[in-house]
C-alpha cells in the first residue's frame, strides 16, 4: 500500500477538523504530498526521513529544526499499514502543545489508509471478476488452469455447476438506463449471494450478465426453483431500482466451455423474444423461437416460409382467421379447447380452418404443411 496525494489530502482535511495547526503528510520517501500549507508541497522533509528510518515518533524543537532541511518545529509520527511504515504525518507547532493531538491524528491517518486499501482491493476484485466473466462467456481459447487459478484468488468456485443469465433493465418512457442503475443491479446480484460472477458487459449499457451456481439433478437444474429465485430477484430490483426488468436464463452445459454455451443460449433467448410482457425467459421454454430466429432474421428464408401466410393476412382484414390459427396452435391443435377459448361453435371453427386452408393452399391435416403453418406463424408474430 502506497500513500498518494488523494489519500494525503483526505488525511489533512480530516485532521484540520480536529486541530488548527499546520499539518503535513509525507510519503515513504519523505516528500510532502499533502499539506494545509500548499507552499510546502513537493519538498523533502528530513524529519520524516528520520521517522521512516527509525519507525518512531520524533519531536523537533526550534534548535533541531534549524539543522534540518524543510523542517519546522513540531511532532512527526509514522503512518503504519500492515506493520510497515508507509508515510509520516507531521503537526507543526511547539511539541508540548501539539503532542497531545499526535496519536489521534496518527490513528485517523491509519484508518484512512486502511479504508483506501480496502477500497482498492474491492476495485481490484471487481475488475478481475468482470475480466473473468468476459473470458468465460466469450470462450476464446480458454486456459482452464489459468482461469481456475484466477477464480481461486477471487474466492470463486468454478467447479460448481453454473448457468448464465442476462438481466435487462427496461427503461420507462422518455427515460434512460444509467450506470448507477446497473451498479445497483450488480450489488443486488452480489449481496447476499457470494458466489455469483457478475459483470456489466453490454454495449448498450442496459444489461448485466451473471454466472450463477445451480444444483443439478440427473444433470438438469430445477427450473421451478430457479424461477422462484428469479421472481425474488425481480421484486428486489423493483424495490431498489424502481424499474422493470427481464431475465433470460440459459441452459446448463458441463465444463468451463459450457459457460460460453450457456451464455449463448441466454443471449439468443433474450434476442428472440419480442415481447416485454414475459419477465422470466428460460431457453428450454423458448427453444423453438430461439432456433427459428435465425430464419426470421434471414430475409429470403423468412419470405419463403411466410409466403402462404402472407396470403391469409391480406385476405383476413379483421384478423379473425389469424387469431383462430394462433389459438388453435396455442391449444396444441385441440378443437374442443380452441372452441372454448374463442367461445365459438365447433362448426364455426371447422369453417374457419377450411378458410385458412383455402387462403394458404396448405392442408392443416398434413403434418408437413401444418408444421409450415406453425413456423410461419412463429416468424410472423
Amino acid at each position: 500500500m502506497q500513500l498518494n496525494p488523494l489519500i494525503a489530502k483526505q488525511i489533512v482535511e480530516r485532521a484540520k477538523k480536529i486541530l488548527h495547526c499546520s499539518i503535513n503528510v509525507m510519503d515513504e520517501n519523505g516528500v510532502i504530498i499533502g499539506s494545509s500549507d500548499t507552499s510546502r508541497l513537493h519538498q523533502t522533509h528530513e524529519g520524516a526521513l528520520l521517522v521512516i528510518h527509525d519507525n518512531r515518533t520524533i519531536e523537533i524543537d526550534d534548535s533541531v529544526a534549524s539543522t534540518l532541511a524543510g523542517v519546522k518545529q513540531g511532532i512527526n509520527l509514522p503512518i503504519l499499514y500492515a506493520d510497515n511504515v508507509v508515510g509520516v504525518v507531521g503537526l507543526s507547532g511547539a511539541p508540548a502543545e501539539v503532542r497531545k493531538y499526535g496519536e489521534l491524528v496518527k490513528m485517523t491517518a491509519e484508518l484512512i489508509v486502511e479504508q483506501a486499501a480496502m477500497m482498492s482491493q474491492i476495485q481490484w476484485s471487481k475488475r478481475h471478476r468482470e475480466e473473468l466473466l468476459l473470458q468465460l462467456i466469450q470462450g476464446s481459447e480458454l486456459n482452464e488452469n489459468q482461469l481456475l487459478s484466477i477464480a481461486q484468488q477471487l474466492d470463486l468456485n468454478l467447479v460448481r455447476p453454473r448457468v448464465a443469465a442476462i438481466i435487462k433493465i427496461i427503461p420507462k418512457p422518455n427515460d434512460t438506463v444509467t450506470l448507477e442503475h446497473l451498479q445497483k443491479l450488480v450489488h443486488l446480484l452480489e449481496h447476499p449471494e457470494r458466489d455469483n460472477i457478475v459483470g456489466i458487459v453490454s454495449v448498450s449499457l442496459n444489461e448485466v450478465v451473471v454466472l450463477q451456481p445451480v444444483t443439478l439433478v440427473d444433470n438438469t437444474y430445477d427450473h421451478y426453483q430457479e424461477r422462484k429465485r428469479a421472481q425474488k430477484l425481480l421484486r428486489r430490483i423493483k424495490a431498489a431500482c424502481h424499474s422493470s426488468t427481464q431475465i433470460a436464463i440459459g441452459e446448463h452445459f458441463s465444463g468451463l466451455s459450457g459457460l460460453t454455451k450457456s451464455y449463448q443460449t441466454a443471449r439468443a433467448t433474450l434476442d428472440a423474444n419480442r415481447s416485454l410482457d414475459t419477465p422470466i425467459l428460460f431457453y428450454q421454454e423458448h427453444k423453438l423461437s430461439v432456433l427459428i430466429s435465425a430464419v426470421r432474421n434471414d430475409p429470403w428464408s423468412r419470405a419463403q416460409l411466410t409466403a402462404p401466410l402472407d396470403k391469409l393476412v391480406k385476405a383476413d382484414t379483421k384478423e379473425v382467421l389469424l387469431k383462430t390459427l394462433s389459438v388453435f396452435f396455442e391449444q396444441n391443435c385441440d378443437l374442443s379447447q380452441t372452441c372454448d377459448r374463442l367461445h365459438i361453435h365447433r362448426n364455426t371453427l371447422r369453417y374457419r380452418l377450411e378458410q385458412i386452408e383455402n387462403k394458404t393452399e396448405l392442408n392443416i391435416n398434413k403434418l408437413d404443411e401444418k408444421v409450415q403453418l406453425y413456423l410461419a406463424l412463429k416468424c410472423l408474430l
